[in-house]
This record gives C-alpha cells, structure tokens and sequence, in this order.
C-alpha cells in the first residue's frame, strides 16, 4: 500500500509529514528549511523521503487566500509540486491548508513549545493536520 506523504509548503520552510504504512495515522517527521529561491536542495530532500519511507502518495497543501481564492504562493506550491512529481512520478493530490498553521501554533503554544523551538516544528505539525484530515475523510 505504502505511505501518504504531506507537504506544508512555504517560501522558507517545508513541513513534511507521513502516515504509518496502514494509513491510519499522521506524524510530522521533518522541516526542511530553504530559501525560497533555489528549489533543489528541497527537492532532493523530498524525494529521499519518498525513495526511503516508500511513499506511494502525496498530499500537498494548497495555501489558498482565506477567502478561496489562489494567492502568490500557491501558484509557486503548485510549480514545486509539478517539479517534483516529474521527479518521483506520484500527482500530488490537493488539500486545502488554510488555518492549518495557524491551528498548529496554537496547539504548541498550549503545549507550551514557543519561540524557536515552535518554528522548528510548526509547518511540520501543519503537514500532519493536512495529513490527518485527509487519511480520515478516506477512511469514512
């Protein structure tokens, strides 16, 4: 069956997340951090992750404007995912990530992970709402 791989995307830090190999579950496993400009290192870095954790499927966050309309950014997640899908062969599948990171930092506030420490894992906690939505709604 192999793994969902979720991808938080962003013009600074990438959060990556997996399911376990039944699909049930979500965990943020990774933030790759990038400058926004050179897409290679983040690319190979994804498709490492594929290539290792066998990943059969992506879910790539789609970074809407709150009221649903394209903004700036998902025209370049929407690029990004193109390059890597030339690279490893899986279409993305589309979810919409508004609020998931905003979500995300308030649970690790109220965890009380702030400061750096909540950057480091913030998008990465992302991924895995975007995941965990998404293994849900295929599982009902």
């Amino acid at each position: 069956m192999g793994r969902v791989m979720a991808i938080d995307f962003g013009m600074r830090r990438i959060g990556v997340a997996l399911s376990d190999p039944l699909r049930i579950m979500a965990q943020g496993f990774e933030t790759i951090n990038w400058n926004g400009v050179d897409a290679e290192f983040a690319l190979n870095r994804l498709t490492e992750i594929v290539s290792d954790k066998e990943v059969t499927e992506i879910v790539m966050g789609k970074p809407s404007r709150t009221d649903g309309t394209a903004s700036e950014t998902e025209g370049k997640a929407v690029k990004f995912a193109d390059l890597l899908e030339e690279r490893v062969g899986i279409r993305p599948v589309y979810r919409d990530e508004r609020f998931t990171t905003v979500i995300a930092s308030q649970f690790l506030r109220q965890t009380g992970v702030s400061g750096k420490d909540k950057k480091k894992v913030v998008d990465q906690v992302a991924a895995e709402i975007i995941l965990q939505e998404y293994l849900d709604m295929h599982r009902a």
